[in-house]
């Protein structure tokens, strides 16, 4: 369950939850104690006083994440020894936006060089009794374009953070909402629901107020969808504000189109003694 009765009442906060220090195109999000599930390169959960999004540059081909990350911290002026978790994009964090409201923010960067599309069958709203099931005929992901994935990756990158203190079960349904608040936003604006590299990072407070729940219906998870929301499209206005992003797959230098059909069947469970 992800969701308790509606809690329409959200904080009175005005302060940041995180301390932003940018330097050498590295970001500090800084929360002393904080907790942390990141579903980046080194992921899961985590404690520390910080976590980071690193920009890297146009070709960069390092596969050794661990010291590429340890080494931009510190030629970035940050302290080494309790490192927290990193996501990676292609875009500069002069494009990374944050965005506050109640218990929560959101800080987000917005690439779209590697779009991944999720064509979705016609076959009319679910309810008009035109729903048919489909089987599937083989096929896969198709990737297109003429870009790899060492090449200026452009990623959308969301960290969400609270000022409660999250259940594990709240903290990690925190990253689905992000992450379903990125997708709605991405196909309003840009008709793709994601790019081939995306991460989230959710981030609460131990000491804060308890929250066993952050569905949309709560305080926290209905505050991270505006935030996410809204530091995501202040992001994908500062990076193209001067080039327009890719119209599909096609136009883009590299991405996905998931364009295979599962075969679906009916759950066959036994009703007799109902």
């Amino acid at each position: 369950m992800s969701g308790s009765e509606p809690d329409r009442e959200f904080d009175a906060e005005t302060e940041p939850v995180f301390d932003a220090t940018v330097a050498e195109e590295v970001c500090r999000l800084r929360r002393p104690g904080t907790r942390w599930l990141s579903t980046g390169y080194d992921g899961g959960d985590s404690r520390a006083d910080a976590a980071y999004l690193c920009s890297v540059p146009e070709g960069w081909d390092d596969v050794d994440i661990e010291r590429y990350v340890e080494r931009r911290r510190r030629d970035a002026g940050f302290d080494d020894t309790d490192p927290g978790p990193a996501l990676l994009t292609g875009v500069s964090m002069g494009h990374a936006h944050r965005a506050r409201l109640g218990p929560v923010e959101a800080v987000a960067t917005a690439g779209l060089s590697n779009p991944a599309a999720l064509p979705i069958p016609d076959e009319g709203r679910v309810g008009d009794g035109k729903n048919a099931v489909g089987s599937g005929d083989g096929g896969g992901e198709k990737a297109v374009g003429t870009g790899d994935d060492s090449n200026r990756i452009g990623t959308v990158n969301v960290v969400v953070g609270t000022t409660r203190s999250l259940a594990p079960g709240a903290l990690a349904n925190l990253v689905a909402v992000a992450a379903e608040a990125k997708a709605a936003t991405l196909l309003a604006r840009t008709g793709f629901p994601g790019t081939t590299s995306d991460a989230v990072v959710a981030a609460c407070d131990p000491a804060g107020e308890r929250a066993a729940f952050s569905g949309s219906a709560t305080a926290v998870g209905a505050a991270a969808r505006a935030c996410v929301r809204d530091a995501l499209l202040a992001a994908l206005r500062s990076r193209y504000d001067t080039e327009r992003p890719p119209a599909s797959v096609a136009d883009a230098a590299y991405g996905v189109v998931t364009d295979a059909r599962a075969t679906v069947s009916n759950i066959n469970i036994d009703i007799s003694n109902r």
